[in-house]
C-alpha cells in the first residue's frame, strides 16, 4: 500500500492514507431536523424473541445477554477481576496503607491518602509499578456509617481542592509525565464541592484517571494494562474498561473499617468521558448503590442512533483507545448495533441513576441523554420501581425531574457546577437518607 494517495482539487494534493477524506466523520449534526429516522433496540425483548414480563426473566436472560453484547461489542472485557486477583492465574498482588492527616475545612472533615501500588508476583519492589493515589474526604459531623462518593478527577488530586495536605503526584500532559504543580493545587475545586459534600454529610472519594491509564492512545503500555498479557484481541477492554475497574478499586478502598463508610451507600459519579466510564462501573458493579452521569454523551447516556452532535465514528476517530476494537465495526452503521445506550441505563436497575445534561453542550447532546432515561422507564418500571415517575417530555431548563432515574438540563457549557452536585445531593439524600 502506498503511504500517500493522490488527490486532484485543482492542483494534486498529497494526503496521507491515516487522513484520507474517506476515513473523516461527517460534519456534526446539531439540528434536530437532520436526526435520521431509527429504530431502537428493546430493552425487554431477548435476543430469541422472547418478551421479558417478569423481573426473572430480565435478571436470569435479558441482564446478562445485554451486559455480555455491550462488553463483547463496546466496552471490552474488564482487565482484571474486581477483587480475588491477588492469587488467582494472573500472579499479581496490591498493597496500601493509609495515613490521617487531620481535619481539613475549618475540622468539617479529615483527609485520607491511600497508595494502591499493582505488581506481578517476584516485582514488589520495583519503582515504576503501577499506583493509584486515593484521596478521600470523611465528615466530622456524622455519627453512624457514611455514604460516599466515589469518583475519578482529570488533572490530578490536587486540584480538586484548595487543600495544601494534598500531596503532589504525577500528572500526564501531552502524552508525556511530569510532577504536578503547586498553582494547580485547587484548580478544579469547582467541580468537586467537597465541603459542600462534608456539610451535607457525604464522604466523597477520588483518584486520578491516568494513575490508572494514560489517556492517549499507546497509553495502556504505562498504567495497569502493562502488567498484563493482552493479545489484542478485539473485545478486549481498552481505556474505558479499565478506568471503570479502577473505579472498583477506589471502592475497595472506601469498604476500610477505618473510614466507617457505609457499604450500601455507595455513589459512583463521572462527567464527560469519566461519566461514560461511571455507567459501564454501576453497570458492571452491582455494588455502586446509585450512578451519576454528567454530560456523558457519546459512549455514555446519549443515544447512539440519534448522531446527534459527537457520533460513533467521530469518538473511534478521535478517541481509538476508549473502546474494545469491535465497537468500530458500527462506525459506519450504528443502527447495526445490537443495543443503544438507553440499555446501558437499564443495566443500572433498580438501582438509582442520576443523568445530567448542559443545554450549551450540544456536542453531548441533551435530548439525546434524556431520551436514554426516558426508554430505560419500562426496565425499571418492570422491577419496582417507579423509574421515571411518569416524566415523557424533556424538562424545562434548571427544572430537575425523576424518580428512580432523576435527569436535569441545566443552564451552561460542558462542566459540573455547584448546582449539578446541589442536584446530585437531593438525589442522593432521597434514596440514602
Amino acid at each position: 500500500m502506498p503511504l500517500f494517495r493522490l488527490i486532484a482539487i485543482g492542483c494534486i494534493i498529497l494526503l496521507p492514507m491515516s487522513f484520507s477524506l474517506a476515513q473523516q466523520p461527517a460534519p456534526a449534526n446539531y439540528d434536530e431536523a437532520k436526526v435520521p429516522k431509527f429504530e431502537l433496540t428493546n430493552p425487554l425483548k431477548t435476543t430469541d424473541g422472547r418478551t421479558v414480563d417478569t423481573p426473572k426473566l430480565w435478571n436470569e436472560v435479558r441482564r446478562p445477554e445485554l451486559l455480555k453484547l455491550f462488553e463483547e461489542q463496546m466496552f471490552g472485557k474488564a482487565p482484571l477481576p474486581l477483587k480475588n486477583y491477588s492469587q488467582i492465574a494472573l500472579g499479581m498482588t496490591m498493597a496500601f496503607g493509609y495515613d490521617k492527616d487531620g481535619t481539613v475545612f475549618n475540622g468539617k472533615g479529615k483527609r485520607w491518602q491511600v497508595r494502591m501500588t499493582f505488581n506481578k508476583g517476584g516485582e514488589r519492589d520495583k519503582e515504576d509499578n503501577p499506583t493509584i493515589h486515593v484521596l478521600l474526604y470523611t465528615p466530622n459531623n456524622v455519627t453512624e456509617k457514611t455514604p460516599v462518593f466515589i469518583g475519578l478527577n482529570f488533572q490530578g488530586n490536587h486540584t480538586v481542592a484548595a487543600d495544601p495536605g494534598i500531596r503532589l503526584g504525577t500528572v500526564w500532559k501531552n502524552g508525556k509525565p511530569e510532577p504536578a504543580k503547586e498553582e494547580d493545587r485547587g484548580s478544579m475545586a469547582s467541580r468537586w464541592q467537597i465541603e459542600k459534600l462534608l456539610d451535607r454529610g457525604y464522604a466523597v472519594a477520588t483518584a486520578y484517571y491516568q494513575d490508572i491509564e494514560p489517556d492517549f492512545d499507546g497509553g495502556s503500555k504505562f498504567g495497569i494494562r502493562r502488567l498484563l498479557d493482552q493479545k489484542g484481541e478485539a473485545d478486549e477492554g481498552n481505556a474505558i474498561a479499565t478506568w471503570a475497574w479502577g473505579l472498583g478499586q477506589v471502592h475497595q478502598v472506601a469498604l476500610s473499617s477505618v473510614f466507617n463508610i457505609d457499604p450500601k451507600k455507595i455513589a459512583v459519579i463521572g462527567h464527560s468521558r469519566l461519566g461514560k466510564t461511571a455507567l459501564w462501573a454501576g453497570a458492571t458493579n452491582p455494588e455502586f448503590a446509585l450512578v451519576i452521569s454528567n454530560d456523558s454523551g457519546c459512549g455514555g447516556a446519549a443515544l447512539s442512533r440519534r448522531e446527534f452532535g459527537e457520533t460513533v465514528h467521530r469518538i473511534n476517530t478521535s478517541f481509538p483507545h476508549w473502546f474494545n476494537g469491535n465497537f468500530k465495526k458500527y462506525n459506519h452503521d450504528v443502527n447495526a448495533l445490537p443495543f443503544d445506550q438507553h440499555e446501558l441505563i437499564a443495566l443500572i436497575a433498580p438501582r438509582p441513576v442520576y443523568i445530567a445534561s448542559a443545554v450549551e453542550d450540544q456536542w453531548a447532546d441533551p435530548k439525546g441523554e434524556f431520551l436514554s432515561g426516558l426508554y430505560a422507564d419500562p426496565v425499571y418500571k418492570l422491577l419496582g420501581t417507579d423509574g421515571f415517575a411518569g416524566v415523557k417530555e424533556m424538562p424545562e431548563v434548571n427544572k430537575p425531574v425523576g424518580g428512580t432515574i432523576g435527569y436535569h438540563v441545566r443552564t451552561g457549557e460542558h462542566d459540573v457546577t455547584e448546582y449539578d452536585w446541589e442536584q446530585f445531593l437531593n438525589f442522593a439524600d432521597k434514596h440514602f437518607k
